[in-house]
């Protein structure tokens, strides 16, 4: 975090916050106290009945997943795990979303980065150098304005898979997080992030929550794969029906079970329908077993 960057306030919110890990080990009696948190972009502020904890956000080693060590911890269904290395504080906002997503903007919003972008394209590597990006966090994903112009999106939804490494990158080792998404037009294509460890820590985890929303773990009938591979082959919406020999009403319950899963995104009323990257996965794989 740039040190002559003036503090500004991200979020003020009630909340109930926790020690799930202590000195290093795992708190078996774990208390969930209420009170109020305040978040900017260099600080945590957790204020209870008990007094004030300020935790500097360059701390911070990583947001982590959950800590269900005890049913007081398994009743709380959605919270945000601050890892401090020897301690890990779990903070249950009001709005966990809305919450989430402040945490990241305090450590990631308005950063710089080095991007290559497009890496790849349709499966072809591309001659692209390396340039300054900047970097913002909003609701669908993150997106990254260029030094030369260009603006990428990277929309959670449309993240398929994602590859932490080591790249000389201009001449030095960094991490390098290969992003494989979709373009505006649906083009499959990969671009490569780098920069400061701690930062792109940061970046690969909320970026990851794209990757897991693409999982093919998903419960599917045979007729649900007949239509996520018709729709994957080109077929039109419109032609489903006649090209799998279905009735209409029956195709238009997969498409309302398909959006319900997230596998389809609804285009318009009257059932235009159009894979998402979860989908093309899916029928992808569906496609190489047959």
């Amino acid at each position: 975090m740039s040190g002559n960057e003036s503090e500004r306030k991200i979020a003020d919110t009630q909340a109930r916050f926790a020690v799930a890990v202590r000195e290093g080990r795992t708190v078996n009696d774990v208390s969930w106290t209420p009170g109020r948190v305040l978040l900017s972009n260099r600080r945590l502020i957790l204020a209870g009945n008990d007094g004030k904890r300020t935790i500097p956000l360059s701390q911070l080693r990583g947001l982590g997943g959950r800590h269900d060590a005890n049913q007081s911890i398994t009743r709380v269904s959605n919270y945000v795990s601050f890892d401090l290395g020897e301690q890990v504080l779990l903070v249950a906002a009001s709005d966990h979303e809305a919450f989430e997503r402040d945490v990241y903007r305090a450590l990631i919003d308005q950063r710089t980065v080095m991007a290559k972008h497009p890496a790849v394209a349709g499966g072809v590597v591309q001659e692209t150098e390396w340039q300054q990006a900047r970097v913002k966090i909003d609701e669908n994903g993150l997106n990254a304005a260029l030094e030369k112009g260009a603006f990428v999106e990277f929309d959670l939804d449309d993240i398929s898979g994602l590859d932490a490494a080591k790249r000389t990158v201009n001449g030095e080792k960094k991490p390098v997080i290969e992003v494989s998404h979709t373009d505006g037009d649906g083009t499959s294509i990969e671009t490569h992030l780098a920069g400061k460890p701690s930062r792109m820590r940061f970046v690969e985890s909320w970026l990851r929550k794209g990757e897991e929303r693409s999982t093919t773990n998903v419960d599917l009938s045979s007729r649900d794969r007949e239509v996520l591979m018709a729709l994957y082959s080109g077929v039109s919406p419109f032609e489903i029906p006649a090209f799998l020999g279905i009735d209409v009403d029956v195709v238009e319950e997969t498409f309302e079970r398909l959006i319900d899963l997230e596998v389809v995104e609804e285009v318009r009323v009257r059932r235009e329908v159009t894979l998402n990257s979860r989908g093309r996965n899916i029928a992808s794989e569906a496609m190489n077993e047959q």
